[in-house]
């Protein structure tokens, strides 16, 4: 390993005790020897995403959280509620890394063609534990970025680009013609417009406020439906008439949002049918939750016959589904429109130690729409 790297890095760890208390430090981890088919990368830019995050945190209340240590090694405690400590039954008292993805400079090389290929790019990376100022994984885990991109601008090439990839994919091949998505002012809600614009898909676009609902329009949203105003119900059965969309994804998961989709969906779905059936209309609709904003309980009335489906969808899965080479299409393209499609912005840059202030984590922790962070393990 060349002398430059050392022979360990900060890391952040997040760690729930079974006594119901979330513990969030920075350790130093040892940086292994690339073995043939590795490399190791300077980590400069990790989003903090709305994934991230729910690991990062469990089920803590982090409106109690509190700081201790030292500056060079600061420490965040917060009280887990009993109630929900059995969902977390399965990391207790496991110091976990986290982040999922990240960018940087590939610092050093294991043997292969493949790997020494990337010694000195900038590239992007899938495969968890970013939040580290030196990772070491698979080549095949790493995208080379194109000539020019900075780790920042390329730190969000996978999860938020492949997820609207994946939910026009999955669009096509389940047999719907448009979409219905949730929380749609978002980084990725953004790009997925972008996507159905130049697709030629139709989408409609459910927001929670007004401002958030103008950012869409001035990027050509032509359906976006405001969830606080009383004319929501209305107007969403008006998109779905428009486009008829019957598959949504909802980023909310709690409340009763998902429940209104379905019953606006049948009612728009209605309107067109020429006979009536107490079991509701034949067309299929079919919603999936993916994000978890909302962490109540999903409440919906079922006004939308007995045609419909509710479900999760992950990622992770859906790759493995599409295999490698439908993944590999999907991330060319994102690879090619980086800078423009898959343009991400962020809210402000934090290290290590600034992930760990009371008051940073006041902001990042409510996942607001226009307040996403990026953070950057090798900053000062």
């Amino acid at each position: 390993m060349p002398t430059e790297i050392p022979r360990t890095a900060l890391q952040l760890r997040s760690l729930i005790k079974r006594g119901g208390e979330l513990e969030l430090s920075l350790v130093e981890a040892p940086i292994p020897e690339p073995k043939p088919d590795e490399v190791i990368v300077r980590v400069e830019a990790a989003p903090m995403n709305p994934s991230d995050l729910g690991l990062l945190f469990g089920a803590a209340d982090m409106k109690a959280a509190k700081a201790s240590g030292t500056p060079e090694r600061p420490v965040i405690t917060a009280p887990v509620p009993e109630g929900v400590m059995k969902a977390m039954a399965g990391r207790l008292d496991q110091s976990m890394p986290v982040g999922n993805e990240g960018a940087g400079v590939v610092v050093a090389a294991g043997a292969s063609p493949v790997a020494q290929a990337l010694l000195g790019k900038t590239v992007a990376m899938l495969g968890g534990a970013m939040y580290t100022q030196y990772r070491c994984l698979p080549a095949a885990q790493c995208m080379p970025l194109p000539e020019g991109t900075t780790p920042a601008e390329g730190a969000s090439a996978f999860v938020n680009p492949l997820t609207a990839l994946g939910m026009v994919e999955t669009m096509k091949r389940e047999g719907h013609k448009a979409l219905v998505h949730t929380a749609a002012a978002s980084n990725l809600g953004q790009m997925l417009n972008r996507i159905c614009l130049a697709d030629g898909v139709a989408l409609v676009n459910i927001v929670r406020r007004k401002e958030q609902a103008d950012i869409l329009r001035a990027i050509g949203a032509k359906h976006v439906c405001d969830a606080s105003a009383p004319t929501f119900m209305e107007d969403l059965t008006e998109a779905l008439v428009a486009t008829g969309a019957t598959l949504a994804f909802d980023a909310i998961g709690g409340g009763k949002l998902a429940g209104q989709i379905l019953n606006a969906m049948e009612a728009a779905l209605a309107r067109k049918s020429t006979e009536y059936s107490r079991y509701g209309t034949m067309t299929h609709k079919q919603l999936y939750i993916y994000g978890g904003l909302d962490r109540g309980p999903t409440e919906f009335t079922r006004g939308f016959g007995m045609t419909w489906g509710m479900g999760g969808w992950l990622l992770f899965h859906f790759l493995q589904k599409i295999g490698p080479e439908g993944a590999a299409k999907l991330k060319a393209r994102v690879a090619a429109e980086l800078k423009t499609t898959f343009a991400s912005r962020y809210t402000r840059e934090v290290s290590l130690h600034e992930a760990l202030k009371l008051e940073e984590i006041a902001v990042y922790a409510k996942q607001a729409t226009g307040e996403k962070y990026l953070l950057n393990p090798n900053r000062g």
